[in-house]
């Protein structure tokens, strides 16, 4: 694609990382077969190849977001899906979370819909907050059918049935090895994790130690920050992200790190992002070496040589993170882990398509994220499993809120195949 920025623009590394971006994309569409919101909506702008032209427009003319280019940003679902797809390598991630800091610096958004992203961004990130707000919604929830807006329909209805009890195994300490030590890694815990699910860590801690692992949550470590990364709030994803890599360089620095482990893909693809994050920042080599360090759950068990046995053979469909599949293209690792406990393990159609949940998009766009959603649940029933299983967080919400069968994340079976105790989520035998 033929770019006319000015050498002015160019010397701004964020324009300059666009324009190369922008000019490795050769038009060809590939990406409009497999987005989600162009296969619900048929728009070409809500394609990542009209995105990109609505980018384009926007960034070279230097002007101001509008309406018509927000709306369409919004809609995206950061899936990455059209990256999979893509044959010329436009690595859309960055050229569009570029986007969404421009829009939330020059646009002034609906004042209801500034309160809503303001609130989203002061609660969702911090656990404490966030378990009083699913508190709160769990209250509230009968009276979702009188909110006049989706957005505040969706946020209500978001709240599980059971919030679970504060886990003492997040707070900041160490987790010494089941015999030998064998490595020595930081696990992170994660923000709304902590507050709709702490079954995930506590078996991720389990099964680690039981591999050999010396396993640290470090002191001053949170939030990833890719929540209000992906709302274009700037500041504030890289003071999350900062705390993170200074937390993580003093364990390193201090007892050693062999790696930093992420349980839900959708903080991995952001921490594994944090050296071109900082890259322009004083930050940037350790931000490096936080990224290269950090590697998702099933990816540390694979090179642990993991091994296991289910006590039972349970049909399980897995569902691919979009977060884990094209955000950190880690696609066999976990069904392979599965299979070699004795899961069966089967997967829905259309598996490379989002399940609509994406961070806080299933709350900022309910109609679109609902929609597929239903889609999602369908392929995921038709294959008639016992039980499914995902490696994010997110995706287990959006999933489980619209089918009876149970959810767990992937290292809660891999835990039990290993010794651990039976998913609380699949009941007693």
């Amino acid at each position: 694609m033929q770019t006319n920025f000015t050498p002015e623009q160019l010397k701004d590394p964020a324009i300059a990382r666009a324009n190369e971006i922008l000019r490795a994309c050769v038009h060809c569409g590939f990406c409009t077969a497999t987005c989600p919101t162009y296969q619900v909506l048929g728009d070409e702008l809500d394609s990542p190849r009209g995105r990109i032209y609505l980018i384009k427009d926007m960034l070279e003319a230097g002007r101001p977001a509008d309406a018509r280019t927000v709306r369409h940003i919004d809609r995206c679902l950061s899936c990455l899906a059209c990256m999979t797809t893509c044959p010329s390598g436009v690595h859309y991630m960055h050229l569009v979370d570029h986007a969404r800091v421009h829009i939330e610096r020059t646009y002034r958004r609906p004042w209801f819909d500034r309160l809503l992203r303001w609130t989203l961004a002061r609660i969702i990130p911090y656990p404490g907050r966030f378990r009083l707000a699913l508190l709160g919604a769990k209250i509230a929830r009968p009276l979702a059918g009188l909110m006049p807006d989706a957005r505040l329909r969706a946020m209500l209805q978001m709240a599980p049935r059971r919030i679970p009890p504060v886990s003492r195994n997040d707070d900041p300490q160490v987790f010494p090895a089941i015999g030998d030590r064998r490595a020595r890694v930081a696990l992170m815990t994660g923000c709304a994790q902590r507050a709709l699910n702490t079954d995930i860590n506590d078996a991720t801690i389990r099964l680690l130690r039981r591999m050999g692992c010396e396993v640290v949550v470090a002191r001053g470590a949170g939030c990833c920050g890719a929540l209000t990364h992906h709302m274009g709030r700037e500041a504030e994803a890289h003071r999350s992200a900062a705390a993170n890599i200074r937390a993580w360089i003093a364990e390193k620095r201090g007892g050693g790190l062999d790696a930093i482990v992420i349980n839900t893909s959708g903080c991995g693809t952001t921490v594994k992002d944090y050296g071109h994050m900082f890259r322009t920042t004083d930050l940037a080599a350790e931000a490096a070496e936080i990224a290269a360090l950090a590697c998702d759950v099933t990816e540390l068990l694979e090179r642990l040589g993991y091994r296991g046995q289910a006590p039972e053979r349970l049909r399980v469909a897995y569902h691919a993170a979009c977060s884990l599949q094209h955000g950190q293209r880690i696609r066999e690792t976990p069904k392979a882990l599965l299979r070699g406990a004795g899961f069966d393990v089967v997967e829905p159609a259309d598996a490379h398509l989002c399940c609509g949940s994406a961070g806080t998009y299933n709350l900022l766009q309910p109609e679109i994220s609902a929609e597929l959603q239903r889609r999602k649940v369908a392929t995921l029933e038709a294959r008639a499993p016992q039980v499914i299983a995902a490696g994010n967080i997110g995706c287990m919400m959006q999933i489980g809120s619209a089918m009876a069968r149970p959810v767990v994340h992937t290292v809660e079976l891999l835990d039990w195949a290993a010794g651990g105790p039976r998913p609380r989520a699949l009941g007693t035998n």
